[in-house]
């Protein structure tokens, strides 16, 4: 073994197979296991993009890793509209729960009227804000 390792800051091409490397691993582990990166994005007429919601299904949920409504159309339902086409192609991929983070600033009340349950939250992440974790049982 060598005593020259180096860390270095990794390509999105390196942070894609270590991703790989971990579900490789993963699914070693836990036998049927399904990874599959689902996004969806709202645009204009002239194909401006609105909102979007980035997410990835892993063995029986739904992990929303960003829902995002340009200000200039927030107000108008398009989070929602996301929001359940999200759940609907969680359901219909068998997912039994949909797992979210937010913080104070951005949208915790939003996700709470539509059905999600905090589970954590910590204090001071960013500074003077909190971090929500939510959760919504599908089944």
């Amino acid at each position: 073994m060598s005593g020259n390792r180096k860390i270095l800051i990794g390509t999105n091409e390196e942070a894609n197979a270590v991703r790989n490397k971990l579900i490789e691993f993963n699914s070693r582990h836990v036998p049927n296991g399904y990874y599959e990166e689902i996004h969806l994005c709202v645009k204009d007429d002239e194909g401006e993009m609105m909102a979007g919601l980035n997410s990835t299904i892993c063995w029986n949920w739904m992990e929303i890793d960003i829902l995002w409504v340009d200000d200039n159309h927030r107000g108008q339902g398009l989070g929602k509209r996301l929001l359940e086409e999200a759940e609907q192609m969680a359901r219909a991929k068998h997912c039994t729960f949909i797992k979210l983070n937010t913080f104070s600033f951005q949208a915790p009340e939003f996700y709470k009227k539509y059905g999600y349950e905090e589970m954590a939250m910590i204090e001071d992440a960013p500074m003077g804000y909190r971090h929500y974790y939510f959760k919504k049982n599908l089944m």
